[in-house]
């Protein structure tokens, strides 16, 4: 069922926002479309909800139609440079929650200093593409559920990946590991993106941490890159953790942008 919002538009019309479905708006004056907007569930189950408008007042009528319709808490994402939308999100009742800092890392061993790197005795990397699905899978669930009980995965960089109820790992290929004998310790994610390989998620299980474990996967996924002709990928990182923000900030790795994350309780 669609739900109309009619507010004033021009001295001669009257722009209208309606739900058109349950995950999305559009605003039209005059029989033209002039913004829209959308709304996306998390893996985690948080409500995440963009606003597309040419004009503020525009955004301002769309956001308040979608919050008309959706239950608290609603979260978003901008530009930490985006002062425009952030201002316009602060109009709706957000409020900055979280700051994600993105790196653009060279791949190049002489320059990130990882050449040398090597895994610890007793642990070996399994390339990406050759690690066995189950215990992956395994793997995946207990860094998960440490994360959740320690800080909150809301806590971790943002992932909007489309993917079936209760599953986390979606494309096994993209992970290398870490093997202790016949267990898997740590993993590093790298998606193949066209313009630059993407960085998704470096974990180690907690009982294997500090070991040097997450820098011996960092420079396997980075060599891997940097021999097969990339010479640079992209990772974001929770600004408030400490220990990946150290890993990337001591191989070069260059902080290239910010996003903020807003919620509206």
């Amino acid at each position: 069922m669609d739900f109309a919002h009619s507010t004033p538009g021009t001295p001669n019309h009257a722009v209208v926002v309606t739900r058109t479905s349950d995950m999305q708006w559009a605003a039209v004056e005059d029989d033209q479309a002039i913004g829209r907007g959308d709304a996306s569930r998390r893996p985690d189950g948080r409500l995440f909800i963009s606003v597309d408008a040419w004009h503020g007042a525009v955004f301002d009528r769309i956001a308040d139609a979608m919050l008309a319709d959706l239950k608290a808490p609603l979260y978003t994402v901008v530009d930490e440079a985006d002062h425009d939308s952030r201002s316009a999100w602060e109009r709706a009742g957000f409020a900055a929650v979280r700051r994600e800092w993105g790196y653009d890392v060279t791949t190049d061993p002489q320059v990130t200093g990882l050449g040398s790197v090597r895994p610890p005795s007793g642990v070996t990397i399994v390339p990406a593409g050759e690690a066995e699905e189950r215990p992956l899978r395994a793997l995946d669930r207990i860094i998960r559920d440490e994360v959740e009980a320690a800080v909150g995965w809301q806590t971790m960089p943002a992932e909007v990946l489309p993917r079936p109820a209760g599953t986390t790992v979606v494309d096994p290929s993209k992970y290398a590991v870490a093997r202790h004998s016949d267990q898997y310790v740590g993993l590093v994610r790298v998606a193949p993106l066209t313009r630059q390989p993407r960085i998704g998620l470096i974990a180690v299980r907690a009982d294997w941490q500090r070991h040097g474990i997450a820098r011996a996967l960092l420079a396997h996924a980075l060599g891997s890159l940097h021999r097969s002709g990339t010479t640079s990928a992209w990772a974001e990182v929770n600004e408030s953790n400490a220990a990946a923000t150290a890993l990337f900030e001591s191989i070069g790795a260059r902080r290239a942008a910010g996003t903020l994350e807003l919620v509206r309780s």
